[in-house]
């Protein structure tokens, strides 16, 4: 059984779900240190101009706090007024807007509780069927850090492959995995151009997934999803 172990985030770019894809189970890292200015509560979009960053407003958000124990701020109402002005012209808004309304408009404002359901949602429009579990729901040392808490959950999983995102190929060390006999794997986001149809906007690599969803005809998902690497 293959995992991945993430922080939740809002709506991240497509390698996220590419990576949901490549594994049995996925876990959301809900118990880990909120890290700013990171992507926890914000991320691009195509704007008029190129990228254009989105923050969803947190209330009570520090380093020094889990994911878990942050709350959503208000923001959110103007966030949607901002995505349906941005994506009016987008083939799939009457599909994808309702989806992002739900999600905007909710009354959770617990961030971890808040993004994950966004995750899922996103997860089920893309077609893909992991298991989804919470860091925070499996037994483990929770002094643990680094690789020995993700190699913790592997083993409380009876995982046979953890899979990470190759940006964090520094922190792992194949010797320990491969001691614990479980295979490590890099996955390495492939992104391929697709048509932006607004004449004034043209395609911009690593946004977040609404840009995706918003361009992308449900039919032509499958090259963008699979177009990625596995790698030791």
């Amino acid at each position: 059984m293959r995992i991945a172990v993430m922080q939740p985030y809002f709506f991240p770019y497509l390698g996220y779900f590419q990576l949901m894809q490549a594994v049995d189970t996925f876990v959301f890292y809900d118990d880990v240190n909120f890290i700013s200015r990171g992507f926890v509560n914000r991320n691009s979009v195509l704007g008029s101009n190129g990228e254009q960053r989105i923050t969803l407003e947190l209330i009570g958000a520090s380093q020094n706090k889990l994911i878990n124990d942050i709350r959503v701020g208000g923001n959110r109402t103007k966030l949607l007024k901002t995505l349906q002005m941005l994506y009016s012209k987008a083939p799939h808004a009457p599909r994808i807007m309702p989806l992002l309304d739900a999600s905007l408009t909710k009354t959770d404002d617990n961030l971890a509780s808040f993004l994950v359901t966004d995750l899922k949602a996103v997860a089920a429009e893309l077609g893909l069927t992991p298991r989804f579990l919470l860091s925070s729901e499996i037994e483990k040392d929770d002094s643990l850090r680094g690789q020995d808490k993700i190699l913790a959950i592997c083993q409380a999983l009876g995982a046979t492959g953890y899979i990470n995102p190759v940006g964090g190929k520094e922190l792992y060390d194949p010797a320990t995995f491969d001691t614990a006999g479980i295979e490590l794997l890099f996955h390495n986001f492939v992104p391929l151009d697709y048509l932006v149809t607004d004449k004034k906007r043209s395609y911009v690599p690593y946004l977040s997934v609404i840009d995706f969803l918003m361009w992308v005809d449900p039919t032509d998902r499958a090259p963008h999803l699979a177009s990625f690497e596995l790698s030791p």
